[in-house]
């Protein structure tokens, strides 16, 4: 195999210091979440003598917010999965009359504003009971995950083998053993893929969370860190302790499932 040409320090160098520039808003919001409650121009830049007192204010303030967001998010990618595989399985291996115009329309539901669907949903989530709901966030929230889904899916499953799928169906397995016990397995990358994505697009969410929840009986942490801010803008250490407890799940799923998402995310551009 021939070997990529060799980088000399220069290219080192400015990768760095590149790296540091996108790095720095990180350390900043750790440096700030462990300096002594006050404003942030009179912490140091570095935290000398660490103070964990914010973090004991963000858990009694913030705790209920992030276990909130943390069930609408499992909550989304679980009905998104359970929506998108199917729907991908099918537009991916069958014969189906008007598949591209189903594509078509997966596609334009991605290009609408998110404000546009959070001001639909208002009204008929006030007429069914669905605001101030966990159930409403998640139906919301998964109306950006399931064509994401459908479409990350469908690209994997167009390349399973046919021959795999035939060799099931002369075992005497069905459609539905099929797709549960050969095309699931296999389409494993892209599940998890479009499970991480998901995940970030409702843990991040602000829009549906700041139009369909008006009490504090469900409030997500982005939402509680955007009123929290208000109401402690002379405690920062708490607000930043918060920011960087709901940064951590977002993280921590990125370095694990890394592997995964780069093969999910090429193995629909190999043939």
């Amino acid at each position: 195999m021939k070997r990529a040409p060799a980088r000399g320090w220069p290219s080192t160098i400015v990768g760095i210091a590149l790296l540091a520039l996108m790095l720095f808003p990180v350390y900043w919001m750790v440096n700030a979440s462990l300096q002594p409650a006050g404003n942030t121009l009179q912490g140091g830049w570095f935290p000398s003598h660490p103070d964990l007192g914010g973090y004991v204010t963000a858990l009694r303030d913030q705790g209920r917010n992030l276990v909130t967001s943390l069930v609408v998010a499992l909550g989304s990618v679980a009905l998104s999965l359970g929506l998108a595989a199917p729907a991908a399985y099918a537009l991916a291996q069958f014969r189906i009359r008007g598949t591209n115009l189903v594509l078509i329309g997966i596609l334009i539901t991605q290009m609408v504003p998110g404000i546009v669907v959070a001001n639909a949903l208002y009204s008929a989530y006030n007429d069914l009971g669905l605001l101030n709901s966990y159930l409403g966030l998640i139906l919301a929230d998964s109306t950006a995950g399931v064509p994401f889904a459908i479409i990350i899916l469908r690209a994997f499953m167009r390349n399973i083998p046919r021959d795999i799928i035939e060799a099931a169906h002369l075992d005497g397995a069905g459609r539905l053993r099929v797709f549960r016990s050969v095309v699931l397995p296999v389409s494993r990358n892209a599940l998890i893929t479009a499970a991480v994505f998901t995940f970030l697009f409702t843990w991040s969410d602000f829009l549906f969370a700041l139009t369909l929840t008006t009490t504090q009986t469900v409030r997500p942490i982005t939402l509680g860190i955007y009123q929290y801010i208000g109401a402690h803008t002379n405690q920062w250490n708490a607000v930043m302790a918060t920011t960087v407890m709901a940064s951590v799940p977002a993280a921590v799923l990125l370095v694990v499932a890394q592997r995964y998402v780069v093969a999910g995310a090429t193995g629909g551009a190999i043939k």
